[in-house]
């Protein structure tokens, strides 16, 4: 009996890159491959890049070394974004042996044949605008809910992005290739799917390899709300000028779509929003907030903000700051500005010193601590439901409610990956929340 061959994984960046990376291993897996992790000896370890995150070049630098160290006569390859962005950059790491941008990550296999290290990375990377047709894709790892992939690219010129430079024109899963994933994913027992794309309130454009549209993001949303064995949908990220009233009345009614939005802002000034080409005003933004609140009181809305662009100047973030202070929002994502090759913002004046930067972002991150222990705090005492997940950790299992609000109980097994009522009772000293089940089997006995 032949040896398989072994291949291990490491995804850096988004949700979207996690559902990708499953796709491209279960790939793998078909050409007869065993799927290891990334901490053990394999003979290929794939690692899908980002271009996002701060030191996407010293992490991968880090990542890459740790496989050689494992195995230095193992096969490495690069994919993903930063893959696209900067091929030469990546094969030119000691230890890589290939690097695919965005149309040849799918077909990986193809090129992997003799396995053989190669003295400098071989690239494979196309023109970007070549990148023009659809590969949909799922992750199911961690049992309790899956990533869908329905949408991928971006139309949008945002100054700070490279996104567009690194995924191509916006395109989309044909409705019922989703359709088919969805009940794929429930059919093995998870719980959650998060709907997930770069652009996903852009669905539909591109159904056809064109701009026409067959279907809206609205049409997705109802379409899977009747998709039978999915307990729950989130909505990952949704641009504010593309989350529409009809969408936020849709869930509020929802069989199964979460009160739980994730609106990137970007920032509270409209000079600087002007600046970085969004296409929406802060009062959009503020209509959008009023929206959800007036037609579910207890949703979650998570916010992404950039500190540091430039131009941005004290005034600036303060109108940021005291805007989402104002603001019935939860929790915030804060990004300190990086430069990015290619992009317009980098050319830009007024670059805001790095020290800055950190203290605009600390400032943020202080507001979003506060946020999220008041909208707990409002949630105390209200009956939720929960979905547990698959880890012991410290003798508590954790889970999270539809509306996101993060819970904690002493360890059962049984509740692995179950959903459950609930009323939460008061915030712990770690920030999650405590429960009370209303099924009389789980429940605890108070101290």
């Amino acid at each position: 009996m032949e040896n398989k061959k072994k291949v291990a994984f490491y995804t850096l960046g988004c949700k979207l890159n996690f559902s990708e990376t499953s796709t491209i291993a279960r790939d793998f897996q078909n050409e007869g491959f065993e799927r290891v992790d990334f901490e053990e000896i394999a003979d290929i370890y794939v690692i899908n890049t980002c271009s996002v995150t701060e030191n996407a070049d010293k992490q991968f630098k880090q990542i890459v070394k740790k496989a050689m160290k494992l195995n230095d006569k193992a096969f490495v390859a690069a994919v993903g974004c930063y893959a696209q962005l900067k091929p030469e950059d990546l094969a030119a790491v000691d230890g890589v042996d290939l690097v695919l941008g965005a149309t040849e990550k799918f077909k990986i296999t193809d090129y992997i044949n003799d396995l053989s290290k190669n003295d400098m990375g071989e690239i494979h990377s196309c023109e970007i605008e070549e990148a023009d047709f659809y590969v949909g894709s799922y992750s199911i790892g961690d049992r309790t809910r899956a990533f869908l992939k329905v949408q991928d690219g971006c139309d949008y010129k945002c100054t700070y992005c490279t996104i567009p430079l690194a995924r191509g024109i916006s395109r989309s899963d044909a409705l019922e290739n989703v359709l088919k994933n969805a009940s794929e994913i429930s059919q093995q027992g998870i719980k959650e799917i998060v709907l997930t794309g770069v652009n996903i309130g852009d669905y539909g454009k591109g159904e056809f390899g064109n701009k026409k549209h067959e279907h809206t993001f609205l049409d997705l949303v109802k379409a899977l709300d009747r998709v039978e064995g999915i307990e729950r949908l989130r909505i990952s990220s949704i641009e504010p000028n593309l989350l529409k009233n009809e969408t936020i009345e849709f869930v509020s009614q929802s069989r199964t779509f979460v009160p739980h939005f994730h609106v990137p802002l970007q920032s509270g000034s409209n000079d600087i929003l002007k600046k970085m080409k969004r296409r929406y005003m802060r009062e959009l933004y503020t209509e959008r907030v009023g929206k959800i609140r007036e037609v579910m009181p207890h949703a979650c809305i998570g916010v992404d903000v950039i500190v540091g662009f430039p131009g941005e100047t004290d005034e600036h973030f303060l109108e940021t700051y005291h805007f989402l202070n104002d603001l019935d929002i939860s929790y915030l994502h804060v990004f300190t500005y990086s430069e990015r090759d290619n992009t317009e913002a980098a050319e830009m004046d007024g670059v805001v010193p790095m020290n800055v930067r950190s203290k605009r972002s600390k400032m943020l991150r202080g507001l979003s601590v506060k946020k999220r222990r008041a909208f707990y705090e409002s949630q105390i005492g209200t009956k939720r439901t929960v979905l547990f997940e698959n880890e012991n950790k410290e003798g508590y299992i954790h889970g999270f409610t539809e509306n996101y609000v993060k819970v904690k109980t002493p360890w059962n097994p049984e509740l692995v990956n179950t959903l459950h009522e609930i009323n939460l009772t008061k915030i712990d000293e770690d920030g999650s929340v405590r429960l009370q089940f209303l099924n009389e089997k789980f429940q605890i006995p108070t101290v």
